[in-house]
């Protein structure tokens, strides 16, 4: 007999509750990143760049979801896909990192020092990355992979492990849960925030991979889990999301200068135009943003 909720072709289990509990709000939102990726699957495999981007912010999400629900979800499994997302993720990671320096070099700020630096370099570099991305996409262990966490996310381990404990009892135990982990979050990244200026280039890589899940977690479960009121949303939302952006522009404001160096056998004679003042003003950027959230409400 097919229980509640269990599909008879599929045999997973997932509760249709208006109240969802944890492990349906871990589905909810894991699935929704699975389809992201195939719905981008043939755009990326012709070398859109949008399509790309879209299929790094679903693995991303993902990882964010297991990473806020790890006391459900973690188990032997998961890791096992980790290892596979990460094969993935370094050609998803190759082709963008090429088309944003593609994008840096058309900019008409630096298309004179690109041309002189990197010459047709840069262009050789995304179209080879884009056929190794292409490559992966279509391969029989990309699909594996995606059937592996599909069937993960359905009926895993962590799923059964979870239902004996009897963690679907009380749903309100998942805005409970919501609300303590992201504060969590929260406090972690004003630790951060309050020492930035002595941060390094990988400790700010950081801070911004965490800020970018604390933002996809706030977007995720805002859809399922009363959290806050709108405007409060955006109180927290809005400078994480300035957070991420300006850490991310600096990030790629430093690789063109590592680019060009690169490109000149090591010699670092001369940075991008304007290098060192909008440098200066995306780290006064980063450490405002860091100061807005922490003064945010807690959610």
């Amino acid at each position: 007999m097919t229980r509640p909720g269990q599909s008879k072709a599929s045999g997973w289990r997932m509760v249709s509750s208006p109240r969802p509990d944890c492990a349906t709000a871990f589905q909810k939102i894991a699935l929704e990143c699975v389809a992201m990726v195939k719905m981008h699957h043939g755009g990326a495999c012709a070398g859109d760049v949008e399509a790309l981007h879209q299929i790094r912010v679903a693995f991303t999400r993902l990882r964010a979801a297991v990473s806020f629900f790890a006391p459900m979800t973690a188990d032997a499994e998961w890791r096992n896909l980790k290892k596979e997302i990460a094969w993935v993720n370094a050609s998803l990671g190759a082709a963008r990192d090429s088309d944003v320096m593609v994008e840096y070099a058309r900019r008409k700020r630096y298309r004179a020092w690109a041309q002189l630096r990197t010459g047709q370099g840069l262009d050789k570099r995304q179209a080879r990355n884009h056929r190794r991305l292409a490559r992966c996409l279509d391969s029989g262990r990309f699909q594996g992979l995606i059937e592996a966490i599909t069937g993960w996310i359905e009926r895993g381990p962590w799923l059964r492990r979870w239902e004996r404990s009897g963690g679907s009892k009380p749903a309100k135990r998942l805005k409970a849960y919501c609300e303590r982990e992201l504060n969590r979050w929260r406090r972690w990244l004003i630790r951060k925030g309050r020492r930035f200026e002595g941060l390094d280039a990988s400790q700010r890589h950081r801070l911004r991979i965490r800020t970018k899940r604390f933002r996809y977690m706030l977007e995720a479960l805002t859809d399922i889990v009363p959290l806050r009121s709108r405007g409060e949303f955006r109180h927290v939302h809005k400078p994480a999301k300035r957070l991420q952006g300006v850490l991310g522009d600096l990030r790629d404001l430093e690789r063109l200068a590592r680019l060009g160096v690169s490109a000149q056998g090591g010699n670092p004679e001369k940075n991008p135009p304007h290098y060192r003042g909008q440098r200066k003003k995306l780290l006064r950027e980063a450490v405002d943003a860091c100061r807005s959230l922490r003064q945010a409400g807690a959610c």
